[in-house]
């Protein structure tokens, strides 16, 4: 039978997660549990009045590069040509290299946790570092920037919000109740925590229970994974936390279980 397997990134995330899980014959069902808004905050218009004066600028997502180059897009001509640029994930890096922008950094742990490894090696003191966006993640990064004698200027380049038409959702907690999904992947906190507002009271024990058992749950990593613990759901996460990686774990433990 064809395996089911839901998706539940905003869509335009999803491409790449659709067509791994097609590659291996399986159906997939994208239902975001969150969207992104593009945001030219106050906070970065700041960031983009003081380019000029960056040493540092992170990426953590491709969301805060769109936002840049959406509502700026003559950035470049603006940015400290001495200013380094640093990634979390391969795929943040890509498109941040196709939009003519040098990495310096990306760490092999794809975590805030992993760069702030890698900049332990590097002198940030007095230096001044972007981080545009989402103010809903956490605040590791920019603590331990400032920690190291880092000025940050921390930019709010998108909201991560409940998407308003939560049918789709409503459905597919049916259809995980009903045991008619076979694996569901989680790329972000956010898209846990959200799927467990919109479920009803009386659905949430028995979401669990079917998360943990019937349908086979996969984060991207540890971080997302530590949210799924709080709601005491099991689940597996690979050793990349790559989508790819995810995909790929994914239909290795379905293939198993036949």
């Amino acid at each position: 039978m064809v395996k089911r397997i839901a998706i539940t990134r905003p869509k335009e995330r999803s491409k790449a997660a659709k067509e791994f899980i097609e590659n291996y014959g399986g159906e997939a069902v994208i239902v975001p549990t969150l969207e992104l808004k593009l945001e030219n905050t106050d906070s970065l218009k700041e960031l983009m009045n003081r380019s000029d004066e960056l040493d540092w600028l992170i990426f953590t997502s491709v969301s805060s590069i769109d936002s840049i180059f959406n509502f700026y897009p003559n950035f470049l001509e603006s940015l400290n040509p001495n200013c380094k640029i640093a990634t979390i994930g391969t795929k943040t890096a890509e498109v941040a290299m196709n939009k003519q922008l040098h990495i310096d950094i990306i760490p092999k742990d794809y975590t805030a946790e992993g760069l702030l490894e890698e900049f332990e090696r590097i002198d940030l003191n007095n230096k001044i570092v972007g981080v545009p966006r989402t103010f809903s993640a956490r605040t590791i990064l920019p603590k331990g920037l400032k920690d190291m004698g880092a000025e940050v200027i921390l930019a709010e380049s998108y909201k991560s919000v409940i998407p308003e038409d939560k049918k789709e959702i409503e459905e597919l907690i049916k259809e995980i109740l009903g045991e008619r999904i076979d694996g569901i992947t989680f790329t972000s906190p956010l898209t846990v925590v959200n799927l467990f507002k919109i479920a009803k009271d009386d659905e949430k024990e028995e979401l669990v229970e079917k998360l943990s058992n019937s349908t086979l749950t996969v984060a991207i990593g540890p971080i997302t994974g530590k949210i799924l613990d709080e709601y005491k759901v099991k689940h597996i996460f690979p050793e990349r936390y790559t989508v790819k990686d995810m995909i790929d774990l994914m239909f290795r433990e379905l293939n198993n279980k036949e």
